[in-house]
């Protein structure tokens, strides 16, 4: 089935809502602040979604993708992360430069290109920013992450993602020399407003806010 631009846009926002919101249903005004567009605009594409059975809609109850919908979402979501490991690792974008080009290069509807991408890149299972890439029938890794906000204080952990990636935040996190994969020895937590006191790969200290800290996704250094 063929899907314009516009509809598969919707169709990942509505995937990554669902994933947001867990059990609540997606409302019209979910998506509408999701992607900044009008409510009625919204509800025109919605109708839209429904009739090609991409979705489900029922008034007052909400939206959620069918089978074909969240088919087409992770198909998506997987070009989009396929092109962004190729944007860094091969043409050495930075990891905060590569979103907007991946934007453009997810809509691109060649399998067998993307196909060849995967094998090329030896089949990666974690993108730039640790998020999981889904694989060519739709299954990706489980990732036991949690954000550094809330763990332990006098505990080691392994930096594995972030659940924030503007360009803003990301660029800051370099500047901290921070990146996927160091460690991170949480030394103490602020009482007062949660900031921390870390030190990365056991070498250079550095203080994060609380709100920082809550973005920086990581899992105990004897996980892998």
């Amino acid at each position: 089935m063929k899907t314009s631009f516009t509809e598969e846009n919707y169709i990942k926002a509505i995937y990554k809502l669902e994933e947001k919101l867990k059990e609540k249903a997606v409302s019209t005004n979910d998506i509408a602040i999701h992607l900044s567009m009008q409510p009625a605009t919204v509800t025109d594409m919605i109708k839209r979604l429904s009739d090609k059975k991409l979705i489900s809609y029922k008034k007052y109850y909400g939206v959620s993708l069918t089978a074909k919908g969240k088919a087409i979402a992770l198909d998506i979501i997987r070009k989009h992360r396929l092109w962004e490991v190729f944007l860094v690792k091969k043409l050495k974008f930075k990891w905060d430069e590569v979103h907007d080009i991946a934007e453009q290069l997810e809509h691109i509807d060649s399998k067998e290109l993307i196909l060849k991408l995967d094998d090329f890149l030896d089949n990666p299972k974690f993108d730039p920013h640790g998020d999981a890439i889904p694989d060519k029938d739709g299954k990706m890794r489980v990732v036991n992450s949690i954000s550094l906000s809330t763990a332990n204080k006098k505990q080691t952990y392994i930096f594995s993602g972030v659940s924030n990636h503007e360009t803003k935040f990301l660029k800051y996190l370099t500047t901290l020399n921070l990146s996927l994969g160091n460690t991170i020895d949480i030394e103490s937590i602020n009482d007062y407003d949660g900031s921390l006191k870390i030190k990365i790969n056991h070498k250079h200290h550095e203080f994060l806010s609380e709100q920082v800290a809550s973005h920086i996704l990581v899992h105990p250094h004897h996980v892998k």
